[in-house]
């Protein structure tokens, strides 16, 4: 199938945002966010459902995919951008209408529960996404400037090759280098997909994944559960970002990250390196899924070795 690559980003294009998940609870996030990206010289559209409540979501399911499908049909719209994760979207994909999304490629942008959204694209019609920033969680409020830079270099130029200026303190749970095609997101959410029609294909693909305030035997059933998966054994590589909050104060044994990862994949003759600044964090770099890159777990240096964006 086809790689869809969308159209880079130019001032003065309409961005529309969603919530394909969780509710902004604080309406001035939504309005702040708004600001934001006006200031910077793009058009916003809001969803006709954002600011909608059900329960633990953004609305109803009906009223979260009218947005999504929406968003995709407007030939104005140019990228789309989830203002939150949460969760909820996992529960869109067997309603999505892959074929309006074929037709209409676009930059879309999300990370935490809104994985799930970008692995059933790429998955369903090959179509890169950005795991990025999201207006009402990294934007509304004194952006990173670091998180700024790449995120707005990647959804508006076509590079070539990128590489990423990587700021934390790599651990290098093994040391080899590969190159293969970039899948990943949340941990938590990410797993929920294997075996279902939304999980790409693992066969020769980097995994960058991350978490979020997950106790520490959670994450190892996960790591358990990927290690007995037989296609997991053709990966190319490991990339873990951060694992923010990822502990448990009412247990005193727990393994730390670091241990736990060890103990599961230092002996796959594979990159695997931890602590890359990806995830639920203030300073964190973009990630197109479906492009191809190279990571080195020695160097710690990552590489995308194609543009993410259509080049013509």
């Amino acid at each position: 199938m086809r790689i869809l690559k969308p159209n880079p980003l130019k001032k003065g294009d309409t961005i529309g945002i969603i919530t394909p998940a969780s509710a902004v609870k604080d309406e001035s996030k939504i309005n702040k966010s708004v600001e934001y990206l006006e200031k910077l010289g793009y058009r916003v559209e809001v969803g006709k459902n954002v600011g909608k409540r059900y329960y633990y979501l953004a609305g109803n399911d009906a009223e979260r995919l009218e947005d999504l499908h929406t968003m995709f049909e407007n030939k104005k719209i140019k990228a789309i951008f989830c203002l939150r994760g949460g969760y909820g979207t996992v529960r869109l994909l067997p309603q999505i209408n892959y074929d309006l999304i074929k037709k209409n490629p676009k930059i879309f942008v999300g990370y935490s529960d809104i994985t799930a959204l970008q692995m059933a694209f790429l998955a369903k019609v090959n179509l890169v996404t950005f795991a990025g920033p999201m207006p009402a969680v990294d934007f509304y409020d004194s952006p990173s400037s670091y998180t700024e830079e790449i995120f707005w270099d990647l959804i508006t130029t076509p590079y070539k090759k990128y590489e990423y200026k990587i700021t934390n303190d790599i651990v290098k749970i093994t040391e080899k280098s590969a190159r293969g095609i970039i899948i990943g997101g949340n941990l938590i959410v990410f797993s929920s997909l294997l075996g279902t029609p939304y999980m790409p294909s693992l066969y020769k693909k980097i995994l960058f994944l991350e978490e979020v305030e997950e106790k520490p035997y959670k994450i190892d059933r996960i790591f358990s559960h990927l290690s007995l998966i037989k296609e997991f054994k053709r990966i190319k590589g490991l990339v873990f970002g951060q694992f923010e909050d990822c502990t448990d104060p009412d247990f005193d044994e727990n393994l730390s990250l670091v241990e736990l990862i060890s103990q599961y994949f230092k002996e796959i003759d594979k990159p695997v390196m931890y602590n890359v600044n990806f995830g639920h964090i203030k300073n964190f770099i973009t990630i197109p899924y479906g492009i191809r890159a190279s990571v080195n777990s020695k160097t710690g240096k990552i590489k995308l070795l194609e543009s993410a964006l259509n080049e013509d």
